[in-house]
Parts: C-alpha cells; structure tokens; sequence
C-alpha cells in the first residue's frame, strides 16, 4: 500500500478503509443471517423438543447418526417400523426428540417418520417407555479412565488392579476376533490388547469416525496374558471396549 502523506489522502484513505470496513460488517451479518436461516430449517424448538430433518447415514443398536442432527447421537428405545434401525439409512426422516442435561450429546426420539414418494411423511416410530443408556458413557464418566500411556510387555503392573482404563492406538481385526495395537505418546508400539467384545456404542463411533484410524479406547480391563505367551506375542490383557474416541 502507498503510503500518503497529505492531508486530502489520508481523508480519502480513512473514507476508503471505512467503507470496506463498512462492506465487510455487512457482508459478514448477511452470511450469518443466511446460515441461522439454513439452522432454523433443519432445527426448530417447539415446547422443549427438537425437529430435525435429514437423511441418517449410519444406525447400530439403539443409535444413528444424522448429519443434519450435528453434535448429537440419535438414540432410539424400541424398534422401527418392526425392525431395526438400519431401515432410516439413506431415507429422508423427520426426527423429534428432546435432550436432557445428564447427556447433553444425545436426541433421544420421540417420533420418527419417514417420507414417502408421495411426499407425505409416515410414522414407523413412536416412543412408548424411557431408554436405557447402559452404553452411554458422558464426559464426567470418561474422565475417570486412566490413560495407560507408558504400557510394556514385560510389566504386568501397568494395567493389573484397574478396572477402566484406555489407551491409544488402532483397531485391527483378526480372523475371528479383534485387537488394539497400542501406541506410545511418541507413536511407537507398545503391544496389543485382544478385545472380548465391542459395545454398540463404541462400534457406533468406530464407524461414525470413519475417516480416522487411532483412537482412545475406553476398556473394562479383564485378565493378564500369561507371560509365556506374553513375551512371544506382546499380547498384554484382555478387554471389552465401551467406547471409543478421539480424545
């Protein structure tokens, strides 16, 4: 930029950067504008519920998740339309819920209806009884699961005598069953930790992070590996994964 020194030019520049100034303000307070109007279509508050509509991507167990839903787990008490949920993927869906302060990420359905070539929406969901979040797991609760970050094969006493714990690393799926590869804070292998079974919940997030591949695995720590086969194969317990996550 030039700089001027006379006293017209800088009159004409103050003019100038106040009225970019100016068109920038506006600019900016009409794209807010457009995007809570683009919010108050999908969403709208009536008497404490929400009304969401969009098209579900993924359902496992009692959950689904809806893009147009952002920031919440869809949760689902009871069956739809006489079967699962997997029948919402892909299908234009008018979700009603509500949300409750001890889980805040979650929309638990009311109402579920399905649109139709027609245009017209059919119900196939109605809740009739409180759900069960067995598998829901808040951040409070994550809170206490200690990180087991400085893991070693040939050191039982890294994860013996805890009951949840996590750690880093990825999922890999063996012939008939799966493991955690287990990182370091430096990204190197520690060992493994073979998985007795995978909640619907954490499956539910392994899948609806699917374009990352490490996680933080929340574990029910169950048995040690004998050492004989521990030394041979770095494999170090037992575990069931109740969630999953990137941090």
């Amino acid at each position: 930029m030039a700089i001027v020194k006379s006293n017209g030019g800088r009159m004409h520049l103050t003019l100038g950067l106040l009225l970019a100034f100016a068109l920038i303000v506006s600019g900016s307070i009409a794209c807010q504008q457009a995007d809570e109007g683009t919010q108050e279509e999908a969403l709208q508050v009536d008497e404490g519920k929400l009304v969401f509509e969009g098209t579900p991507k993924l359902a496992i167990g009692k959950f689904f998740f809806m893009p147009e839903a952002q920031g919440f787990d869809i949760v689902v008490q009871g069956t739809v339309d006489g079967g699962d949920l997997t029948a919402l993927v892909g299908q234009e869906v008018k979700v009603e819920g509500e949300i409750r302060p001890e889980q805040p990420s979650v929309l638990i359905a009311d109402t579920i209806e399905i649109k139709e070539t027609t245009g017209e929406y059919r119900s196939v969901f109605t809740r009739t009884e409180e759900p069960t979040m067995d598998e829901y797991l808040n951040l409070q609760a994550r809170d206490g699961f200690e990180a087991l970050d400085k893991l070693k094969y040939d050191d039982n006493e890294g994860w013996e005598g805890r009951e949840n714990a996590k750690v880093y690393g990825s999922l890999e799926e063996l012939e008939d069953s799966f493991r955690i590869l287990v990182l370091d804070d430096e990204g190197k292998q520690v060992g493994y930790v073979l998985v007795d079974s995978i909640s619907d919940y954490a499956d539910f997030y392994l899948k609806k992070l699917h374009l990352f591949d490490k996680f933080w695995f929340y574990l029910n720590v169950k048995e040690t590996i004998p050492w004989s086969t521990r030394r041979r194969t770095s494999e170090l317990f037992n575990a069931d994964v109740i969630f999953a996550g990137l941090f």
